[in-house]
């Protein structure tokens, strides 16, 4: 589980430099421009590295680089060169075991009863505008991230992983995001809520939008067919994409949303949401701690990627974040409601980046900033069998078998 005083290991740096693409600007105005593609025929180079003309690492063939049994020694997050298809000797136990511990986690969202929130919704008076504004926000980002999130892992990151005991982490990771996916269009239909209204929210919100822009560069970076990994220029690449996805959008850019959903909870409405939520909090917390993990090593391994410069442009796309969070935080809530309001998010957003700095090794970026939500912590922290029994029918089903009505 998370923990805000996880400790993590620190590398040693030495002279290298990135080339980096700065992400687009946000959209202006209601409606942005036209949606970019995700799907991996579409995606664009991002970065400035160039193919190396070196053998591809073992992570991008099929067959086996050696027929020799696999030493765990020999073996390294990226341009490993032992086969990747060999799991043991397991190298990189953390991983296998918090891979472990997702599957013990496992849920999904059809055992979570939604008829309390139908009729609160349902009823004009149940929530007011500004509760009613939250939810349709939040509904409206986490539609697509989650969807961006697995497109990182299955169309880029998966691809220049060589240790196998961190792939299987991605592939149960990548696994959870589509239950996300799944548990945010559940709420939608449970709701009767404008569906292209909700999907298409990343298009005509510009506080959602500039999110997702910031992100999808460095999708496209690593999911070029033409990217390898081998050269420092192309390692930083694939480190500062690493960092973006695990500190910044699992890490920072979901905490504006989790609070609102579980602040509905508190106060005993949408229950059945803030309940999803919880368990997407309490997977996402942990991959981040995975992403943070796979970071790390990778910078014990490759020293000489982790430079002054790069540190730098790392501490850049940190306070962007930042900014680009605290901005949706102020059009989800432009009111006080709940008990929140835009300005305590500022100092909550700052808490959070100041430890995901430390957490892989750079300095905070804010004066000392003390958490204003302490509660949260106690929501990353839950045991599902708490409400899990209470809350799904007595028989099992699956898939749209369940009926609320």
């Amino acid at each position: 589980m998370l923990s805000w005083d996880d400790d993590t290991p620190q590398a040693t740096p030495t002279p290298a430099s990135p080339a980096a693409r700065q992400p687009a600007a946000p959209a202006q105005g209601t409606t942005a421009a036209p949606a970019p593609h995700y799907d991996n025929a579409a995606m664009a180079p991002a970065a400035a590295s160039e193919p190396t003309a070196h053998a591809k690492p073992a992570a991008t063939v099929a067959a086996p680089v050696s027929t020799s049994r696999v030493s765990a020694a020999d073996k390294r997050i990226i341009n490993g060169q032992t086969d990747v298809n060999q799991l043991v000797p397991f190298k990189y136990k953390w991983a296998w075991e918090k891979y472990l511990a997702t599957c013990a986690n496992h849920w999904m969202p059809q055992e979570v009863n939604m008829s309390r929130d139908i009729a609160l919704w349902k009823n004009p008076n149940g929530l007011t505008e500004d509760e009613r504004r939250i939810v349709k926000r939040n509904l409206g980002f986490f539609v697509t991230a989650d969807s961006l999130a697995a497109n990182n892992i299955v169309l880029g990151t998966y691809r220049h992983i060589t240790a196998p005991e961190c792939r299987q982490f991605l592939l149960r990771q990548a696994f959870e995001e589509a239950i996300h996916t799944h548990a945010y269009q559940y709420i939608v239909e449970s709701l009767d809520l404008d569906e292209s209204e909700i999907f298409n929210a990343y298009n005509e919100v510009p506080s959602i939008r500039a999110k997702d822009e910031f992100l999808i560069p460095f999708i496209d970076a690593i999911a070029d067919p033409n990217f390898e990994t081998g050269t420092p220029e192309a390692d930083q690449t694939l480190l500062k994409s690493l960092i973006v996805f695990a500190c910044l959008m699992e890490g920072l850019f979901f905490y504006v949303g989790f609070t609102q959903i579980l602040a509905l909870g508190r106060q005993n409405k949408m229950t059945g949401a803030a309940e999803q939520y919880m368990y997407i909090l309490r997977d996402e917390s942990m991959h981040c701690n995975f992403g943070i993990d796979l970071i790390n090593t990778i910078k014990l391994e490759n020293p000489h990627l982790w430079t002054s410069e790069f540190r730098e442009e790392i501490r850049g796309l940190f306070r962007q974040a930042v900014e680009l969070e605290y901005a949706y935080a102020e059009d989800t809530m432009p009111r006080g409601v709940l008990g929140l309001n835009a300005g305590m998010f500022k100092s909550y957003l700052r808490f959070i980046a100041n430890r995901r700095c430390q957490q892989i090794g750079i300095e905070p970026l804010f004066a000392q900033e003390e958490n204003p939500f302490p509660w949260m912590a106690e929501m990353i922290d839950l045991k599902k069998e708490r409400n899990f029994f209470e809350t799904r029918v007595i028989e099992y089903q699956t898939g749209g078998a369940l009926n609320w009505e």
